[in-house]
């Protein structure tokens, strides 16, 4: 029997060490190393990952010489998932998807794969039983006969099935359970997790296959295993929501095929996951009267227009320090917001508590959402309701000016499809702009203070 060898593994970037150390060199965690067997009985590429490899690989090329094949993306059933993937899927490439336990990742990537007809689809499973997946697969309530079921953790296995099935699209669920046999370590360690991704990454590189992996995140919200994971993989897909709110979305992290700043909605129903193609309408809640302290914004997730509704509560503070609450947004921006109120406008915030809320449980980065953040501060102060007709789209800066935001015509467009009345922009949008061509009223401002008089 060979010599069995250990190391030390960094829990936070897959550093190895020799020796146990406080502090990692690489990434400056502390106490984030832990002891791992590791013994390779064959140091060889694995010969099922080398299938489709061409003799040529391995040597050098002038870059005059390359010759790109512009292969078609493979579009999934749901347009969603096409839209994070920056328009379908890239052959060969490599995603990861990760989120919350219970969120629906698996019950998505089930669902695409019945929903994907005339497509050979592997889906292997390390966590579940066959007869549990079918259970699932009885509630979406399709059927195809072209998807295989698998339920292994042994990666030799794996790919033993894989050049018999030879599928169009390889499903791992998750990264976490598989099991390499040249890592004597256990499934789930850095070590087993790194070894797993990278070949999983040469099989696909090698073969053209789509391979999707499902992977678990930590307590902190971030992806469970080393760093070196998210570097591994094509494109990271996070999904997120909060599982007493029906609906989730799916965020692209990285996409070396497409852009990074888009998002996908589903609403978790009996049937799965349904894609939501207007959340505009989701995402604003319908009220019988007007109320104090509620505007609608006019936000960009990526090429997404979004209307979205801010909500904002002002009221006496009762302890001795005020409170500043905030959902959805940096809490440190709604504290610069407060300071230019306080500044430019009088407006006594400081002994106030001041909570804000975005409504639907998504979180907004976008700047422009800030005029209508005051606007909802300033209706809870004076307690007076904003008309529910208008949104208000605008950046402001320190001195109360209101700042011009990109993609103004998106947004415009989309407030006048849901039959908004009238819509709040920044002046300096104004130019190149044809109002004409909108029926919504196109009303441009330059301080903080025109609008103040405008609604109030």
């Amino acid at each position: 029997m060979a010599k069995i060898k250990s190391a030390f593994f960094c829990q936070q970037c897959g550093y190895e060490s020799t020796k146990w150390t406080g502090k990692c060199p690489s990434c400056a965690a502390w106490n984030s190393f832990v002891e791992e067997i590791v013994q390779r009985e064959d140091k060889s590429k694995p010969e099922v990952i080398s299938w489709n490899e061409s003799k040529d690989s391995n040597k050098a090329m002038k870059m005059e010489d390359l010759v790109i094949t512009h292969e078609s993306r493979t579009m999934f059933p749901d347009p969603e998932l096409n839209r994070v993937l920056g328009g379908g899927l890239v052959p060969g490439s490599v995603v990861l998807v990760a989120g919350e336990p219970g969120i629906g990742k698996s019950t998505l990537f089930l669902q695409c794969a019945l929903q994907w007809k005339n497509k050979t689809t592997l889906y292997i499973s390390g966590e579940e039983s066959a007869q549990q997946i079918k259970l699932r697969a009885d509630r979406i309530g399709l059927t195809n006969k072209d998807l295989y079921l698998l339920t292994a953790t042994d990666t030799h296995t794996i790919f033993q099935e894989v050049k018999k099935v030879k599928p169009d699209l390889l499903i791992i669920d998750s990264i976490q359970t598989l099991e390499s046999p040249y890592i004597e370590s256990a499934a789930g360690s850095v070590s087993q997790v790194r070894e797993c991704a990278a070949e999983l990454q040469r099989f696909a590189k090698a073969s053209n296959i789509p391979v999707i992996i499902i992977g678990h995140i930590t307590k902190d919200g971030a992806i469970a295993g080393p760093k070196v994971l998210e570097h591994m993989v094509d494109t990271v897909l996070q999904f997120e929501g909060d599982r007493h709110y029906a609906y989730r979305i799916l965020r692209t992290l990285k996409n070396r095929f497409g852009s990074t700043s888009e998002l996908g909605i589903y609403e978790m129903v009996t049937q799965g996951m349904r894609p939501v193609s207007n959340p505009s309408e989701i995402l604003l809640s319908q009220h019988d009267e007007p109320l104090s302290g509620i505007a609608i914004a006019a936000t960009m997730e990526g090429l997404r227009p979004l209307m979205i509704e801010v909500q904002a509560l002002v009221t006496q503070a009762v302890y001795g320090t005020p409170q500043r609450t905030v959902s959805g947004m940096d809490l440190r921006r709604l504290q610069l917001l407060l300071a230019v109120l306080e500044k430019r406008g009088g407006f006594h915030f400081g002994a106030k508590d001041v909570f804000v809320n975005i409504a639907g449980g998504i979180k907004v980065e976008d700047p422009s959402i800030e005029l209508a953040v005051v606007c909802s501060l300033l209706s809870s102060y004076e307690d007076k309701a904003l008309p529910s007709n208008i949104c208000l789209v605008g950046e402001i800066g320190l001195s109360g000016e209101i700042r011009a935001v990109n993609r103004i015509d998106q947004r415009i467009a989309e407030a006048d499809k849901l039959g908004m009345d009238a819509i709040f922009i920044p002046k300096a949008n104004a130019k190149g702009l044809h109002k004409e061509t909108y029926n919504i009223q196109v009303r441009t401002f330059n301080k903080v203070e025109d609008v103040y008089k405008q609604l109030f």
